[in-house]
């Protein structure tokens, strides 16, 4: 009982911690790869989701794109749309970009078709991608066209042709935007050339975020912000946070388990050996002597399941990160699988930490062994 307590306790906690940090790295990355990691933004009491026109010095930008830190940085904008087609209306927000976008972090999340075409600057601009959610609610595919209306004074529409198709996984992102072409966004608010809604950056080191944040913001002029992606999604972050409490909670019944388990075997183990003791007590033996023997015993059952609880922890989230054997609801959990992230360094320390918490409690139930009288224990039938 004892071993399959250690055996079931760690390969929880190594699957808890595999799943937790899985959940966090994909929906991280997700949220990078579309917003960036860092925004500039107008300061003003725009709440929209429509950015304001904002105009970055070049010398300022260029010293940012040279930063070491700083691993790329493109401008962007947003525009308020109604897209109307088969009868059907759809509220959205048209993110523009340009030819300088890193396209490597939303590529993977295209699932039909491919990415805007900028060599032809007139084409572009009645190019789009739409979300696989909006497709599904609209009855749209790649190569239909469509109008979308624009909600300023006077109301202007355009038409685009559907070129790819995105799948986020994150409701925020997939019921809300569709991608377009910055100059479009341009002419439709007769923004000047330079003109922008924001710049985003993405840095090398997420770990340095908040401290990067400052020191672009400082760079900046007045009535500029710099805003981190945490910012801008509070609501996921704070969520993705609870997590870990969900996990450190976890690791602590596993453990108490383990440990009321191992607790009994060596009482039993002790009571069962009275006669044993009071033997080795009646030869010379010191009471640590004979602990260390009833420890020994303790530390192979306790090794044998770590070793049994590592073979079933990690073959089942090694089966879980290769065949995503276990679906999820992407409406509330924003991923349609439950996503792994395997390190052989958090194996090692989970290993550790049982295996030394463990020992170091068994020494108190252990002292059991010093109120052990040879005359009396050597009678003990």
């Amino acid at each position: 009982m004892a071993v399959l307590a250690i055996m079931l306790g760690l390969s929880v906690m190594i699957l808890s911690l595999a799943v937790v940090k899985g959940f966090k790295s994909e929906i991280r990355e997700k949220m990078r790869a579309f917003s960036g990691d860092i925004q500039i933004l107008k300061y003003d009491l725009n709440q929209s989701l429509e950015t304001s026109a904002l105009k970055l010095d070049s010398n300022k930008l260029q010293e940012l794109k040279q930063s070491q830190s700083i691993e790329f940085i493109h401008p962007i904008a947003t525009k308020n749309g109604i897209i109307k087609v088969n009868r059907e209306v759809e509220g959205v927000v048209l993110k523009g970009l340009d030819a300088s976008y890193h396209w490597n972090w939303l590529k993977p999340l295209i699932i039909s078709g491919n990415i805007i075409d900028f060599s032809d600057e007139q084409a572009a601009q009645s190019q789009i991608l739409i979300s696989n959610y909006t497709a599904s609610r609209l009855k749209l595919k790649v190569g239909d066209d469509f109008l979308m209306y624009f909600v300023q004074e006077p109301l202007r529409k355009r038409k685009f042709k559907i070129v790819g198709i995105f799948n986020f996984g994150v409701e925020d992102v997939d019921k809300t935007y569709v991608i377009g072409d910055l100059n479009l966004v341009r002419k439709l608010n007769n923004w000047s050339e330079g003109e922008v809604g924001a710049y985003e950056i993405r840095v090398k080191d997420f770990k340095m975020l908040d401290q990067q944040a400052v020191q672009i913001h400082e760079q900046l002029d007045i009535g500029l912000k710099a805003f981190t992606v945490k910012e801008l999604y509070p609501v996921i972050f704070q969520w993705l946070s609870l997590l870990d409490v969900n996990t450190q909670v976890i690791f602590i019944l596993m453990l108490a388990v383990a440990i009321i388990n191992m607790i009994s075997a060596l009482m039993i183990m002790i009571l069962e050996r009275t006669q044993f003791i009071g033997l080795l007590k009646a030869l010379g033996s010191s009471n640590w002597a004979i602990r260390k023997i009833f420890l020994y015993q303790a530390a192979y059952l306790i090794g044998l399941g770590l070793l049994l609880g590592n073979i079933l922890g990690v073959g089942l989230a090694l089966l879980q990160q290769y065949t995503h054997l276990i679906p999820l609801d992407p409406e509330s959990y924003y991923m349609n699988f439950v996503p792994i992230e395997l390190h052989l360094l958090d194996v090692l320390l989970l290993n550790a930490g049982t295996l030394l918490i463990c020992l170091l409690v068994l020494i108190i139930p252990s002292m059991l062994v010093s109120r052990i009288v040879p005359v009396k224990a050597l009678k003990f039938n």
